[in-house]
């Protein structure tokens, strides 16, 4: 067989690789499943051969000139890079990042395990007649101990306290997050890191609400302008987290590698949003929290922050218009 009758037998790929670019080109962008990915490459690679053969054995002008026009369109719709868009941006950040977030089950699932949890072990802390011996056996005695001696003293520091502080809880927090979105695809690992936080953090709570608990009150003068934004942030890297485990056990049809490729995109509004509120968190128990500024100014801070964060998460968040699944 000659490279002519070759060629020919594989037009039939030229026609479906053009077919391909002219639907592409008038979606305006790919939006294509990864099969359909696959074969758009597969098929501008044989172009890009086919293409090759035909200059070397110096195939009609018109068979070269054809095969020239079809690798550049398919090359510029496979390595297109999309222009910035203002209208673009602002859309996936008040509309389609927030819904996505509100649709997800994974966030609902950690958000009622952990602060469920939270709220459970806070009361049982606080139980002072009836569970004296519940803190100690959930945090340990010396650990309680050490949340009382640090909040002894009235909180007052300089700037460099600050500083320092500020570097050390974004180590610290990012660390949290990490730690719980890394054991989301493992998924057992993961709910149980969360769960043994939530209860951790709300036993702690509890206990320095007690009447007899030296230090309660500046320790609640602490906590309360970050609070808000660290405790939510746990609760998305978890969800982003648990998102791509569960992409590896329900693949709905698709293969493992294609499912965690989908899930890991829908996750990607999740983990950025609990890094932004990780940063906020780490920036306020640096610098505000710790301040000798009155205790209603931290708290104006608390209500604002959780105002805002309702806002942007269930009302720009509640569904009015389908999301793409992707």
């Amino acid at each position: 067989m000659n490279i002519v009758s070759l060629l020919e037998q594989r037009r039939h790929g030229w026609e479906e690789l053009e077919l391909l670019c002219n639907q592409m080109q008038n979606r305006g962008r790919t939006r294509a499943k990864a099969a359909g990915a696959a074969r758009f490459a597969s098929l501008y690679r044989s172009a890009c051969a086919d293409l090759a053969l035909a200059e070397a054995y110096q195939l009609p002008p018109a068979t070269v000139e054809y095969l020239h026009r079809l690798v550049g369109r398919a090359h510029n719709q496979l390595y297109r890079s999309r222009n910035f868009s203002l209208a673009r941006s602002v859309d996936m950040l008040v509309r389609q990042a927030p819904q996505r977030i509100f649709a997800d089950p994974c966030v609902h699932v950690c958000a009622l395990l952990f602060f469920g949890l939270f709220w459970l072990s806070m009361l049982l802390g606080m139980s002072e007649q009836r569970l004296p011996d519940f803190p100690a056996q959930v945090v340990g005695q010396a650990q309680l101990e050490q949340m009382e001696s640090n909040f002894e003293a009235e909180l007052n520091a300089g700037f460099e306290h600050y500083v320092m502080m500020a570097s050390f809880y974004i180590r610290h927090n990012t660390g949290i997050g990490l730690k719980c979105f890394a054991y989301g695809i493992l998924i057992i690992p993961c709910i149980f890191t969360l769960a043994y936080n939530a209860v951790a953090l709300g036993t702690s709570f509890g206990y320095m609400a007690r009447d007899s608990t030296i230090g309660g009150e500046n320790f609640f003068e602490f906590v309360t302008a970050h609070g808000p934004f660290e405790l939510t942030a746990i609760v998305l890297s978890a969800a982003a987290g648990l998102r791509l485990g569960l992409g590896l056990i329900s693949t709905t049809g698709l293969c493992r590698g294609d499912s965690l490729k989908v899930n890991a995109i829908r996750a990607i509004p999740v983990i950025a949003a609990a890094a932004v509120l990780f940063f906020l968190a780490a920036i306020t128990e640096g610098f505000l929290s710790p301040s000798p500024l009155p205790y209603t100014f931290k708290a104006m801070w608390a209500i604002m922050s959780s105002g805002a964060m309702t806002f942007y998460f269930v009302v720009l968040g509640f569904p009015r218009a389908s999301i793409d699944a992707t």
